[in-house]
C-alpha cells in the first residue's frame, strides 16, 4: 500500500502555507460547488476555514463526550492497524470502526493470532502513540485512491461502493493510510497510552456475508484515562460474571449442541423448572386478565405464508419447505396467521370483540450461524405471544390495558426501569393514515398515562403499522428490549378478517400484536444475567436443599424431602457420600436459597438449622416456621436479603 508521499506527481501543501487553488473542506464535511478532484494535498487550516466552520484538523476537538470518546477510539483503531502492519507487512485491511465501549478493525493475516500477539501489538501502538503522529485527512481522486490502496483488495472493495460524486478521503498518520471519512483526533499525542486495552480475537466474515472470506478481527477499548478503563474493565469482570452461557452451564440449566444444530436449546431438569415457574406464572396472569389459551400446529402449507406475506417478505429467514402430499410446508417462524385462522374459523360480532388469544408458541427462524448467541439470539425459540383483535372504538382501552399488563408482568420479574419507544409511520406504509394517527396517539397516550418515560422514533415503525417497544434497565445498567406492542393494518386486510359491526354492516377489525417477554429464551438469559444466577427463591430450580450431618440422618432427609414437596416447595435431599461442608458448598455453588441442615438435635425437636444462601444462619427453627417462611417469600416474590 503507497504512502501520500509516493504518489507520483505530487504538490504537498506544508503547515506554513495554503496552496489557495485548492478548496478547503470542513472536516468531517462534504465539498460544495464542483466534485473536481484537485492533486493530493495536505490542508493546513485557519482558525476559521472557508464555510466559516472551526477548522478542526490543528487543534484540539472540543465535543460532547460521546462524541470525543467515539473519535478517540476511530483514531485507536487506526494506530493499532498501523502497528499490525508493521508486524505482517503484507496484511489485507478491511474495516476499523469505533463501536460502543470500543473499536475493532479485521484483518486477513498469514497465520492466527495468540495472546503473545496482542501483547505485542499493544507494545506497538504505545510506542506509535508516544511518536506523536499527526492525523492527515486528505481528498484524493479515484484513481489516486487505486493506486495507493492497489495491493489492498478490501479498501478496492470499499472504494468500488463509494457513489459516484461523494468525496473520497483518506486519513494519514505516519506510515499508515486508511481509507477513512474520519472524523480523527488531531494528533496520536491526543491519545493516552494507558488508557486502551485489546480485548479479544475474533472470526469476522467480510461484509458479514458466510459465503465471504473469514477475516480476524482485534476488538479494544479506549477511554479518556486510566480511570475510565479501570471502571470499564471492573464492568467486564462483572458482564462476564454473568455471562448466561458459563452460568447455564455451571448450574447445569440448559446446553447447545453444535453437532445436532445450532441455535437449538436443550433444557436441563433445573433449567427446565425456571422455565416452568416462569409459563406458569404466565398463564396464570393471562388467564386473570382476560386472555384465552391456544394452541397452533408448528407448521403450515405454502398458501398460509404466501397470504401472509411471509413468503414473499421473509423467505431468507425462514427454514426450507418440506414437500409432502405434493404441496410444501413451513415450519412456522410466526404464530399470527395461525391465531387469524381461528378467528376466520367463525362469525364474529362486535360484542365479541375483543378477542385476546395468548399462546407459548414454539417458531422457527433462520440466523446465520455467526449472528447465534446463546439464548440470546437462537434459531428455535418460544414466544410468550398474544394477539388481540377490537374494534376501532376499543383501541385505547385494550392499548391501555395491555401496556399496564406489561409492566405488572415485568415487575413480577423484579424489573422496575422502564423507557419506552414509539415508533410512527414510515414514508412506505400500508393502511390510512388517519388510522395510523389515532393508533399512535393510543400509544403515546397509554404510555402517558403509564407514567412511562419515552422517546419517539420518527417514521421508524414497520410498514404495517406503529409500535411501543418497551426496554428495562438490568442490575448492572443494561437495556434490554422485551416487550412490543404492534398495531398491524396488513394481515387483517391480507386474510380479509371481518366483523359485524353496530350497523350490520361487516368491518375489518384491528389487530394488535404482543408480547410481554419477548421470547422464552431470550428472556430467561436476561433474567439469569441480571441475578448473576441466584435468582429469587420462586424461580429457583431448588430452593430448600437438606443436608444430613450423617447417615443417621438420611431416612429424616428424605422424610423432609417429602414434606417440602407437599408444602409446593422445591427440595431435594442430598444423601450423596461426600462430607457435610462438600454438601453444603454444592449447594452454594448452585445457588440454592436455603440449605437446611439436620443432625440429631433437629430431629428430636422437629427443627431445622438453615444457611442463606446470603451467608446469614438460623439455628434451631421449627421446621412449619421454615415452611411458612419459604412460602411467604415465595408468594411476594421477592428476593433474598
Amino acid at each position: 500500500m503507497k504512502t501520500p508521499s509516493e504518489l507520483p506527481a505530487r504538490k504537498q501543501v506544508g503547515r506554513s502555507g495554503c496552496d489557495k487553488s485548492y478548496k478547503s473542506v470542513p472536516f468531517g464535511g462534504k465539498q460544495g460547488g464542483t466534485a473536481e478532484c484537485k492533486p493530493l494535498q495536505f490542508r493546513p487550516c485557519t482558525d476559521e476555514d472557508e464555510s466559516g466552520k472551526a477548522c478542526l484538523r490543528f487543534r484540539r476537538l472540543s465535543m460532547e463526550k460521546d462524541e470525543r470518546l467515539s473519535t478517540i477510539r476511530h483514531s485507536m483503531a487506526h494506530v493499532m492497524a498501523e502497528a499490525v502492519l508493521e508486524m505482517f507487512p503484507g496484511a489485507q485491511i478491511a474495516i476499523g470502526p469505533s463501536i460502543e465501549n470500543g473499536f475493532y478493525y479485521d484483518f486477513e493475516l498469514p497465520r492466527q493470532l495468540t495472546e503473545a500477539d496482542l501483547e505485542e501489538i499493544t507494545a506497538r501502538m504505545k510506542a506509535i502513540i508516544k511518536a506523536g503522529k499527526e492525523f492527515k485527512r486528505i481528498e484524493v481522486s479515484r484513481d489516486e485512491a487505486r493506486e495507493m490502496f492497489k495491493d489492498q483488495k478490501y479498501k478496492l472493495e470499499l472504494l468500488d461502493a463509494i457513489p459516484e460524486g461523494e468525496t473520497v478521503t483518506i486519513y494519514n498518520q505516519g506510515a499508515f493510510t486508511d481509507l477513512c471519512r474520519g472524523p480523527h483526533v488531531a494528533s496520536t499525542k491526543e491519545l493516552n497510552a494507558e488508557s486502551f486495552k485489546l480485548l479479544s480475537i475474533a472470526g469476522a466474515y467480510w461484509r458479514g456475508s458466510e459465503k465471504n472470506a473469514m477475516l480476524t478481527r482485534i476488538y479494544g477499548t479506549a477511554w479518556s484515562n486510566p480511570k475510565e478503563l479501570r471502571t470499564y474493565m471492573d464492568h467486564l469482570a462483572d458482564v462476564e460474571r454473568r455471562d448466561h452461557r458459563k452460568l447455564g452451564k455451571d448450574l447445569d440449566l440448559f446446553s447447545l449442541h453444535e453437532e445436532a444444530g445450532p441455535g437449538l436449546v436443550y433444557w436441563h431438569p433445573r433449567g427446565a423448572r425456571i422455565r416452568q415457574a416462569i409459563e406458569d406464572f404466565w398463564r396464570k396472569e393471562h388467564y386473570k386478565n382476560g386472555y384465552e389459551m391456544v394452541y397452533t400446529p408448528h407448521v403450515g402449507k405454502s398458501w398460509l405464508w404466501e397470504t401472509s406475506g411471509h413468503l414473499g417478505f421473509y423467505r431468507d429467514s425462514m427454514y426450507p419447505p418440506m414437500e409432502m402430499d405434493k404441496a410444501d410446508y413451513y415450519v412456522k417462524p410466526m404464530n399470527c396467521p395461525f391465531h387469524i385462522m381461528i378467528y376466520n374459523n367463525s362469525l364474529h360480532s362486535y360484542r365479541d370483540l375483543p378477542c385476546r388469544w395468548a399462546e407459548l408458541g414454539t417458531v422457527y427462524r433462520y440466523e446465520k450461524a455467526g449472528a447465534l448467541h446463546g439464548l440470546m439470539r437462537v434459531r428455535g425459540f418460544t414466544q410468550d405471544d398474544a394477539h388481540l383483535f377490537c374494534t376501532p372504538e376499543q383501541m385505547d382501552d385494550e392499548i391501555e390495558e395491555v401496556l399496564r399488563f406489561s409492566i405488572h408482568m415485568l415487575k413480577s420479574f423484579g424489573f422496575e426501569d422502564f423507557h419506552a419507544y414509539i415508533s410512527t409511520r414510515p414514508e412506505k406504509s400500508v393502511g390510512d393514515p388517519a388510522l395510523w394517527d389515532s393508533a399512535t396517539e393510543a400509544l403515546r397516550k397509554a404510555v402517558e398515562k403509564a407514567g412511562l418515560k419515552y422517546d419517539i422514533d420518527e417514521g421508524g415503525g414497520a410498514f404495517y403499522g406503529p409500535k411501543i417497544d418497551l426496554k428495562i434497565k438490568d442490575a448492572i445498567g443494561r437495556e434490554w428490549q422485551l416487550s412490543t406492542v404492534q398495531f398491524d393494518f396488513n394481515l387483517p386486510e391480507r386474510f380479509k378478517m371481518t366483523f359485524v359491526d353496530k350497523d350490520g354492516k361487516e368491518k375489518r377489525p384491528l389487530m394488535i400484536h404482543r408480547a410481554l417477554l419477548g421470547s422464552i429464551e431470550r428472556f430467561f438469559g436476561v433474567l439469569l444475567e441480571n441475578y448473576a444466577g441466584a435468582f429469587p427463591p420462586w424461580l429457583c430450580p431448588d430452593q430448600v436443599a437438606i443436608v444430613p450431618v450423617g447417615e443417621s440422618a438420611f431416612d429424616y432427609a428424605k422424610a423432609l424431602e417429602k414434606r417440602f414437596k407437599e408444602a409446593g416447595l422445591r427440595a431435594y435431599a442430598d444423601l450423596s457420600g461426600d462430607r457435610m461442608n462438600a454438601k453444603i458448598r454444592k449447594a452454594q455453588q448452585l445457588k440454592v436459597p436455603y440449605q437446611v441442615i439436620i443432625g440429631e438435635k433437629e430431629m428430636a425437636a422437629d427443627q431445622v438449622s438453615i444457611r442463606y444462601r446470603t451467608g446469614r444462619q438460623a439455628n434451631g427453627v421449627a421446621t412449619e416456621a421454615f415452611i411458612a417462611e419459604v412460602k411467604d417469600i415465595v408468594d411476594r416474590k421477592a428476593q433474598l436479603d
